[in-house]
């Protein structure tokens, strides 16, 4: 009886093992391209108060949930703080609604510096906003605007943030 079932729990583990092995994990990742229209400045990436980049292109391995702006004369603080920001969080969905989201926002201490525009790409092709003077309607001015906010509900979606 003995041998039965353990000849019984070694095929139940065999059939379980082969049905698993095809399946492969996908890693969450998702690229920000910064573009500088402006002619000066330095485009900044930062993640709880780490600076990620002050670069062109910056690829998360996983979530990310971060702030952009240009610099261009010394006059942001570290959290964007004097800038035009943009807000980001991109990270694969778990249920509808819980993707990426992303913003503009001009609530004070942040300030009107630069035109900045962002857009998704690697799904949600095109979608995004621009805030392209001090008066633009589509940012957050108040902590209630929430029809600032852009989402997309893609896996590994990417963002493009251009400056001026």
């Amino acid at each position: 009886m003995f041998a039965f079932l353990n000849v019984f729990f070694a095929l139940a583990l065999f059939a379980l093992s082969a049905f698993a092995a095809p399946i492969k994990i996908r890693s969450e990742t998702h690229t920000i391209n910064m573009v500088n229209n402006c002619g000066s400045g330095t485009p900044t990436l930062v993640q709880n108060g780490n600076v990620l980049s002050t670069g062109s292109s910056y690829t998360a391995s996983g979530e990310i949930t971060a702030i952009a702006y240009l610099n261009r004369n010394g006059e942001c603080l570290l959290n964007g703080e004097n800038c035009t920001t943009l807000e980001l969080t991109l990270t694969n969905p778990t249920v509808p609604g819980a993707g990426s989201s992303t913003d503009v926002t001009l609530i004070s201490p942040h300030a009107f510096n630069v035109g900045v525009g962002f857009s998704y790409f690697n799904g949600c092709d095109g979608q995004g906003q621009t805030c392209a003077t001090a008066d633009c309607t589509d940012a957050f001015r108040t902590p209630t605007d929430y029809f600032a906010q852009t989402q997309c509900e893609t896996n590994n979606v990417g963002l493009t943030i251009t400056f001026c």
